[in-house]
């Protein structure tokens, strides 16, 4: 066998023990999807029913099973519509996502992230942490008082979505920043789900 042989073979087993390593690691933390690239109305879709047909083979309950579907549309369309591209993509590339459904002993987590503009990030962040702030009572308040004072943001929301998101699933939101080139950062949000 040549060295080239050799080390393209050794290349290969390689790749196929960092295959392994990665689906073990989803196994155990029991990642019922995992998506990156690009977020479009037809993915979107098709992510919402791969999750259906999990949650049905989990045997949950229409109540859970309707939880789930508005969170995951909500945090779905928040990816869609609030994406920006990172400073290191070339004008032509679309910017990508990631999201991750994982099953807990508690429920589950939805977790997803994308780039967002560095002149988001503070007025996001002082938003999410008010609602974390907030009790039960309080963030169906502060829904009403958006939903009637019929305030739009230049993205399309009245900025709802992390409102209805906190309200549907009942729990604090986990949300991190961290800075990316010059004025971007990657956002990500973890929702549970019980």
């Amino acid at each position: 066998m040549t060295d080239l042989v050799y080390l393209s073979k050794l290349k290969t087993l390689t790749e196929i023990h960092e295959i392994f390593d990665l689906y073990d690691s989803m196994e155990r933390k029991n990642i019922m999807l995992s998506f990156k690239g690009e977020m479009s109305t037809e993915l979107l879709t098709s992510i919402l029913q791969i999750i259906e047909n999990k949650l049905d083979r989990f045997g949950e309950t229409s109540r859970v099973k309707k939880r789930m579907f508005n969170i995951m549309v909500e945090c779905l369309q928040n990816l869609h519509h609030h994406i920006a591209k990172p400073d290191s993509c070339d004008e032509k590339d679309t910017p990508s996502v990631i999201v991750m459904v994982a099953k807990n002993v508690t429920g589950y987590s939805i977790i997803t992230g994308n780039f967002v503009e560095g002149n988001e990030v503070s007025q996001l962040q002082n938003r999410l942490e008010e609602i974390n702030s907030m009790n039960k009572d309080e963030i169906k308040e502060l829904y009403k008082s958006v939903l009637a004072n019929g305030e739009m943001s230049e993205k399309g929301g009245g900025g709802l979505g992390m409102i209805d998101i906190a309200r549907k699933s009942g729990e604090k939101l986990d949300f991190g920043f961290i800075p990316f080139g010059e004025n971007k950062s990657f956002f990500s949000l973890n929702v549970k789900v019980k």
